[in-house]
């Protein structure tokens, strides 16, 4: 189950779309380039366990990288291309790759690396060159378009997206499987979401992140077709599921929440009527964001909870979150343990740090310390979460423990007022945390992404506080609000808070988290 296996049956099949200019890479190109992009690394000396980096935007040939990286046994690590060069230099050394490849839309970067990625096998460009950088299209140009003969199953090596500190790369060990066994993931999306050759997938959110990534080479062992986006944008989305006859989609909370504050006119113009599996993960979805979701799209949002590391799988449906709201479902893949500050397990419904037993091991790559800490006595491990579990076996989620305030002794988890809030009709993002209070330790701020920034200001900070103390207990609700033209959030959904609070903490020698 891979493209060479679709090249032969479905040769002129699309294999993905690029949404936005349309350009189409059928089975026999997608595997065809890539055989090509496999034969390279050989040539430059690359063998089974080795890593290659790659920085690009969604372009066109990203997906013709990974490929011929899974297929002849290597690791990849896909990098933001959000982030700054020393960020990427690290995660390039970090990795222990030996071929970088970027693009001439990341000229800017490639050329701060060009004079520090002195030691690798090779350094490409696509669409153009620079001072260090050769020609990624010449290169592959003169490949035999034959496999490799030693193919075999690689790894993506992906990096977290260090929202609470310096990423870390998530490795598995290679297995030695031959090219084309199913991973376990392809099996979850076979039995959770019907996803087959039929399968028409539209992937909104950047391809170095897990789940589009994982999920679009997922769509080419079926044989499906991916759409695949340059960057969300809440009308081109609906119009690109009515064009494609789109069947099935990944999307995150702040997107729904941007859909559902179009105008009712916008909603309504386009026939989404083919959709029949709507997917969100990566962060909490407010109750009522979820439900208005629902009511609009029917009930086929299917709903998980996973991490990069893989250690555990939680899914709900529709149905069953109508009967239980706020879940993320039952485990599928390990088994949920709720511990609490003392490292004892939590009975039903108590609030404790999450954790999976009896789950896939991972490690943090080159961070021994981290992977231990990720781990308890028991050998189970925590992304870092924080929720319990009902009487049903139902996973809810409330925070991050890094993102805890603790103020006067008392913890409190910023998503619940980070979930009222952004129901406020003048709100288009919220990111709640801890600033510094001489008395209680910590006190809670809200920044705020209004709709129109010129609603900014006390009026609407005293409107906003008032909403959330209706709603909420008042000491779970922000002190004061401050206000962001557009809040640091990674394309995937996921919050850069940390930015954000390292200003209200600058010379303090000490930070409570």
């Amino acid at each position: 189950m891979y493209p060479g296996t679709h090249a032969q049956t479905t040769p002129d099949k699309p294999a993905y779309i690029m949404a936005g200019s349309g350009e189409t890479v059928t089975y026999r190109q997608l595997d065809e380039r890539s055989n090509r992009c496999a034969q390279l690394f050989r040539s430059l000396g690359l063998r089974t366990g080795d890593a290659i980096a790659l920085c690009l935007e969604n372009h066109p040939r990203f997906l013709e990288i990974t490929w011929a990286a899974q297929r002849s046994g290597l690791y990849y690590t896909p990098i933001s291309s959000r982030l700054t060069a020393a960020e990427a230099e690290y995660i390039v050394a970090d990795c222990g790759a030996k071929i970088f490849i970027t693009s001439a839309y990341k000229r800017d970067l490639a050329d701060e690396l060009a004079a520090k990625l002195t030691t690798l096998h090779g350094r490409f460009m696509i669409d153009g060159t620079t001072a260090g950088f050769e020609s990624y299209e010449a290169a592959v140009a003169v490949q035999p378009a034959t496999a490799v003969v030693d193919e075999s199953e690689g790894q993506d090596m992906l990096y977290s997206s260090g929202t609470t500190g310096r990423p870390k790369g998530v490795k598995f060990a290679l297995k030695g499987d031959p090219i084309g066994t199913p991973p376990a993931l392809l099996q979850l999306m076979k039995f959770l979401y019907g996803t087959d050759e039929t399968t028409r997938y539209l992937s909104p959110a950047p391809l170095y992140h897990a789940a589009p990534l994982r999920f679009c080479m997922s769509v080419h062992r079926l044989g499906g077709t991916a759409v695949i986006m340059d960057k969300f944008d809440p009308p081109d989305y609906l119009r690109l599921v009515e064009l494609h006859h789109i069947t099935h989609s990944q999307l995150v909370p702040t997107m729904f929440v941007r859909m559902l504050k179009l105008p009712d006119e916008t909603r309504r113009q386009f026939n989404l009527s083919t959709l029949r599996v709507a997917i969100h993960a990566a962060a909490p979805c407010p109750i009522q964001v979820k439900e208005q979701m629902i009511d609009w799209w029917g009930p086929i949002l299917f709903e998980y909870y996973a991490g990069t590391e893989g250690n555990g799988f939680t899914a709900i449906t529709s149905e069953e979150w109508l009967a239980h709201k706020g879940s993320v479902g039952r485990a599928l893949l390990g088994e949920i343990h709720i511990v609490g500050d003392d490292g004892e397990e939590l009975p039903q419904g108590e609030i404790g740090t999450i954790y999976f037993g009896a789950g896939p091991a991972f490690e943090y790559h080159n961070d021994p310390a981290k992977t231990a800490g990720s781990r308890n006595a028991q050998g189970w491990s925590t992304l870092g979460d924080i929720g319990y579990v009902d009487a049903e076996g139902y996973l809810y989620l409330t925070d991050r423990k890094a993102n805890m305030i603790i103020s006067g002794g008392v913890n409190i988890y910023p998503q619940e007022a980070e979930n009222v809030l952004i129901n406020h009709p003048k709100v288009a993002d919220v990111a709640v945390f801890g600033v510094p209070n001489a008395d209680l330790g910590e006190e809670v701020k809200a920044v705020v992404q209004p709709i129109s920034m010129t609603d900014a200001g006390p009026a609407l900070a005293q409107e906003l506080m008032e909403f959330c103390q209706q709603r909420l207990a008042r000491f779970k609700c922000p002190r004061s609000i401050d206000f962001e033209a557009e809040l640091p959030r990674h394309p995937t959904g996921k919050l850069y808070k940390r930015l954000l609070k390292d200003r209200y903490w600058q010379g303090h020698a000490t930070r409570i988290v």
